[in-house]
């Protein structure tokens, strides 16, 4: 081995006193390495998870403010409140559930849910929630006793009676559980007509009246045309002749149909005997 080359080894190696020589011990030189970042941290929690939560607040806010404003403008409209009133604080009619009605000629295996009281702006939402709850199947009877209300929740109550392949009839159910005579009126008559089968309980009574427009001028005379079409059209959907039509445009008062002219006009599809 040469100088210069033990020269060299020497700076790598040293002379071990009782063995070969070792390379010398190599140091970490701390001051080259950067500095370990520093979080900042703000009310024990770091900055970014701060900022994190501050955005989840404030799109919080934002949907909050948002359903408000909705919520708002719906209740602003003239007609909302009484809606939500009729929907969810008092509601305008009440219902009573008679499992097995044993009514002769109506079969005593179906339900039977009695619903009276005046149709107000929400009545037709109503009646469904109350269809679901008492789980009335096809063939079950809505049995009405109302002095009449709001003419479009009448229309809409008997879509739902026909959709659901009720069948309809006017009476109350007493105390004892037993079916009585009633009466239903005005639209109610749209209610009764949808059902899929329309008994006409002895003592019950069906009656009619010319509906009237709010609007005025010619508008009232153009509305009234356009109630009367679409009327008209319900009814013959239903299977209720032209009859009752004319009937309705005879007299602002309500009349009371007789049993051969609610039969006659086909509102009444199956007549029976006394209660």
């Amino acid at each position: 081995m040469s100088a210069e080359n033990g020269q060299q080894d020497g700076a790598r190696f040293r002379q071990s006193p009782t063995g070969p020589r070792v390379a010398p011990r190599t140091t970490t030189n701390f001051a080259a390495a950067p500095p370990p970042r520093v979080q900042e941290v703000t009310d024990g929690y770091p900055a970014a998870f701060r900022w994190r939560r501050l955005a989840s607040v404030v799109f919080f806010v934002a949907i909050v403010l948002g359903t408000g404003i909705r919520a708002y403008r719906d209740l602003s409209r003239p007609d909302a409140w009484s809606f939500w009133k009729d929907q969810y604080v008092s509601p305008s009619l009440s219902s009573a559930l008679l499992a097995n009605a044993g009514t002769p000629g109506m079969g005593g295996d179906h339900a039977v849910l009695a619903v009276s009281g005046r149709i107000g702006p929400a009545a037709a939402s109503w009646l469904r929630d109350k269809i679901n709850e008492s789980h009335l199947k096809a063939g079950d009877i809505l049995l009405l006793s109302s002095p009449g209300g709001n003419l479009d929740q009448g229309v809409m109550m008997g879509e739902i009676v026909r959709a659901r392949g009720l069948a309809t009839a006017v009476g109350t159910i007493d105390g004892a559980g037993r079916i009585r005579p009633g009466s239903c009126a005005s639209a109610c008559v749209f209610a009764f007509a949808g059902g899929l089968t329309r008994y006409g309980l002895d003592g019950s009574a069906l009656g009619v009246h010319r509906f009237t427009s709010a609007a005025q001028g010619e508008d009232a005379v153009a509305d009234t045309q356009r109630v009367t079409g679409a009327i008209l059209g319900y009814m013959t959907r239903m299977g209720v002749s032209s009859q009752v039509i004319e009937a309705m445009s005879e007299t602002r008062d309500i009349r009371w149909l007789e049993p051969g002219e609610a039969e006659a006009m086909k509102l009444v599809t199956a007549p029976l005997k006394s209660l």
